[in-house]
């Protein structure tokens, strides 16, 4: 056995554990579960952390459980919350439990043979038919209200911090997390459960509802709230978040994003968001103290991330992809690029449309008559003679060079390029 609580120390992971979680832990294989919570149907960035404390625990040798919230997504959770959200209904559902359950199928191993393959639950599936009178009987009773009332989620929700205050759906939240806890207990011998910083009021009422119901003892974990170290919020960008679905965030964007944090972010991330170990990362941040300006650490926490979500292929491509701006593409790279990829690389750039009908167009034509990338003819011609115009990586040395449907990327776009840093796009329209 690994010493899973060890792990998690070296790399910032925990941030509050019950006493005894790690001898507990010692003992023998065990199972723990994280609830997450199903409201899209794509976990993001800020998922990871839960997910990969999963993954450390199934590497160490335990059994990891993945608990969907399907009955307790239909509520909302006040932990940490200024207003309650939105509920969904059955079908919604059950769709993002399947598109979840994929997502995390890159990270945890759920189809081995191994004693401590990883499982997906749904509350769901033993909440669905619990009525609300044999609730209140068989569980309510075991915990007070002023146990109840002296959780911090439920204090700064009554406590005038929110416009609303708190209805009684809410309020009964930690109580039905709190049987998720008994229940895995009982059928899945789940003896920890694990989560956010501010998930601990929620956790510690299922431990315990188990001790007083079952006189059993459990366990809890919760890892940090993620921050950035300029005091932002983590996993957010001006576009929202950073989702793991590649039709909601690109690899590029999703690799983009890694290789932008700052130094001190890289520091920290990479030991929470890979499973690199304790001497390939101390060395990693040795080298990059050597030559910050290289940007090693974030170079490799991009490449780690990206692979163990997207795939090796698709972090390829999004080197590819980072080329086009800053490196020497070439136009066979430009032309391999998907549409969602090519848009995200270029975004922001000028774009002019032209009909499809005017093409082949000559190449001084298309750039200072049918758009304005020159405002004259005579400044393109000029250009072109100076070697300062490029169509698609290439550069063009005929001012009478014929621009066709050979130069569509994706049936659609071609890049025009005014010296080294201007780049436009012509979108053509069908």
């Amino acid at each position: 056995m690994k010493n899973f609580v060890e792990e998690l120390r070296w790399r910032g992971m925990i941030q509050d554990i019950m006493p005894g979680t790690e001898e507990k832990l010692m003992e023998g294989s065990t199972a723990a579960y994280v609830g997450i919570d199903p409201t899209a149907d794509s976990l993001h960035i800020g998922h990871m952390v839960s997910i990969m404390i999963l993954k450390h625990f199934q590497n160490c040798g335990h059994k990891p459980i993945a608990l969907v919230g399907g009955a307790t997504g239909m509520i909302g959770d006040p932990s940490m919350k200024s207003q309650e959200r939105n509920l969904l209904d059955e079908d919604t559902l059950n769709h993002n439990v399947a598109c979840i359950k994929a997502q995390l199928s890159k990270f945890l191993d759920f189809e081995s043979d191994a004693a401590n393959k990883a499982e997906l639950v749904n509350n769901y599936d033993w909440m669905k038919n619990f009525t609300f009178l044999d609730f209140t009987r068989d569980i309510g009773k075991h915990i007070t209200v002023n146990y109840m009332m002296a959780k911090d989620s439920v204090k700064k929700r009554l406590s005038g911090e929110a416009r609303d205050g708190m209805s009684f759906t809410e309020f009964t939240y930690q109580l039905l997390q709190g049987y998720d806890f008994l229940y895995l207990y009982e059928h899945k011998g789940c003896t920890l459960q694990m989560g956010g910083a501010d998930q601990w009021g929620n956790i510690t009422t299922g431990s315990e509802l188990i001790r007083r119901i079952l006189g059993k003892e459990a366990f809890a974990l919760t890892c940090p709230l993620i921050t950035k170290a300029d005091g932002g919020k983590f996993g957010k960008t001006e576009k929202g978040n950073i989702w793991l679905d590649p039709e909601r965030t690109s690899p590029y964007q999703f690799y983009q994003f890694w290789l932008n944090v700052s130094d001190a972010d890289a520091e920290k991330y990479i030991k929470i968001f890979t499973m690199l170990s304790k001497e390939e990362i101390d060395a990693a941040i040795a080298q990059h103290a050597e030559a910050p300006e290289r940007r090693e650490l974030q170079k490799l926490l991009a490449k780690e991330v990206t692979t163990m979500v997207h795939g090796a292929a698709e972090y390829e491509n999004a080197i590819a992809a980072s080329q086009m701006l800053f490196g020497n593409a070439t136009k066979d790279a430009l032309m391999n690029l998907d549409e969602k990829t090519f848009l995200a690389v270029f975004d922001g750039v000028p774009t002019f449309e032209v009909a499809a009908d005017k093409f082949p167009a000559g190449i001084i034509d298309l750039l200072a008559a049918e758009t304005q990338v020159f405002p004259s003819k005579g400044e393109c011609r000029k250009m072109i003679q100076a070697n300062g115009v490029s169509i698609n990586k290439e550069k063009v040395a005929d001012i009478n060079a014929q621009i066709g449907e050979e130069s569509f990327i994706n049936g659609k776009y071609i890049l025009a390029q005014k010296g080294k840093k201007n780049y436009f796009i012509i979108k053509v329209l069908r």
